[in-house]
């Protein structure tokens, strides 16, 4: 299978080009290239695919072999590899997920793709879309008990779930302790991406997350998007927010008119290759 490794803020995926030509044993192959001591290594897969909705699709699959609905980080590369490889020769694409079609403002500088604007679409603030089991419609700042301590959470969905908390200290946390509890706790029924948030000024944030299927990422376009958000909602920034990831920065922004979130950060071809499944 031939391959490229792409990544965006340190959140990298191998790509397979599957416009022509589908791998078999998709999961099971995820979860091989994945593995950073087997494998390639990389926080899973994305499959470029042919679209009768949009100009490619997005096919993505965490390294533990899950489903993934949408990365921000992720379809920033797919715009990259297709404009790079000359599968596209258009600056504006739209890009079929399993979270509805997105819309993506190619720079280009020099014949190559180096940073990407997504419209990452509508937060959605209902529990029940996000899922999230609640009484409330929408949990914005509530408490909940999580491993013996409780924490204040906002809740959104980005695409995907998202808990959003805020912190005093991003560098210290123990990761990978909490966030295993949150992304398994019985009131997220498709599990959660759980984002831990320091607010340093109005137009700037710094968060580390954990991801479901996958765990600690250097970066997260949908959980940065929630994160910006859940700011707002809790009126702690600015609609333009430069959040700042254990990978790099991204610049998002919120027009409330719209409703709409829009993402900007860079998309690096890391290298190439060939391996046997």
């Amino acid at each position: 299978m031939k391959f490229t490794k792409m990544q965006g803020c340190g959140n990298d995926y191998i790509y397979v080009d599957c416009t022509k030509n589908m791998i078999e044993n998709i999961r099971e192959t995820a979860i091989k290239v994945s593995d950073r001591h087997f494998g390639i290594g990389s926080d899973g897969l994305i499959l470029i695919r042919p679209s009768d909705k949009a100009d490619f699709m997005m096919d993505m699959y965490n390294n533990d072999g899950s489903s993934g609905k949408m990365c921000g980080n992720g379809i920033r590369c797919v715009a990259k590899y297709v404009y790079d490889k000359g599968l596209t020769n258009k600056t504006s694409l739209k890009i079929e997920t399993l979270s509805g079609i997105k819309d993506l403002e190619l720079s280009v500088e020099n014949g190559k793709v180096k940073s990407v604007t997504v419209d990452m679409g509508s937060p959605v603030m209902k529990a029940d879309a996000i899922p999230v089991i609640s009484q409330k419609d929408e949990l914005i700042n509530e408490p909940v008990e999580i491993g013996g301590r409780t924490y204040n959470i906002t809740c959104i969905s980005m695409g995907n779930p998202h808990a959003v908390v805020f912190v005093d200290d991003v560098d210290n946390l123990a990761l990978e302790t909490i966030g295993p509890l949150f992304e398994n706790h019985p009131m997220f029924p498709e599990r959660v991406n759980t984002e831990f948030v320091l607010v340093l000024d109005r137009k700037h944030i710094k968060m580390r997350v954990w991801e479901r299927g996958s765990g600690e990422t250097l970066a997260c376009g949908t959980g940065a998007c929630a994160s910006v958000i859940a700011c707002i909602l809790n009126g702690l920034t600015d609609h333009e927010v430069t959040v700042t990831l254990r990978g790099g920065d991204l610049l998002i922004r919120y027009d409330e008119a719209a409703n709409k979130v829009y993402m900007t950060g860079p998309a690096v071809t890391v290298f190439e290759g060939e391996i046997d499944l």
